[in-house]
């Protein structure tokens, strides 16, 4: 099973205190079961988000099964999901360079070690 890595980054608001409450929600065990098993189901096996002041960096690994534009419109039909989204919102802002509504945006590599 081959494994692809996809790196994605974010902002949140520039406010301690949502800063805060949203790694509160992303704590372990505080993600709702709904969200963990809407991603497992689209092929992500493993995702990790690392934060530095208000910047998110998110790594996922995906099995050949993930298809983005598939769980894009997955995401788009499950209310939960919809509902995760919108609460996240409440956090998170576009990058300065992104389209409106846009949040995650995917990094390109630039170096690897060999």
């Amino acid at each position: 099973m081959a494994i692809k890595r996809l790196c994605f980054s974010c902002d949140l608001k520039d406010n301690p205190a949502l800063i805060e409450e949203y790694k509160t929600f992303h704590a372990p065990g505080n993600v709702w079961p709904e969200i963990t098993k809407s991603i497992k189901d689209a092929g992500i096996v493993d995702m990790q988000i690392y934060l530095v002041g208000n910047r998110l960096f998110m790594i996922m690994e995906v099995n050949e099964i993930f298809d983005p534009e598939h769980k894009a419109k997955t995401d788009a039909q499950n209310p939960k999901v919809q509902e995760w989204e919108k609460l996240m919102w409440k956090f998170q802002q576009e990058l300065p360079w992104a389209k409106s509504g846009e949040k995650w945006m995917p990094m390109d590599q630039i170096f690897q070690l060999d």
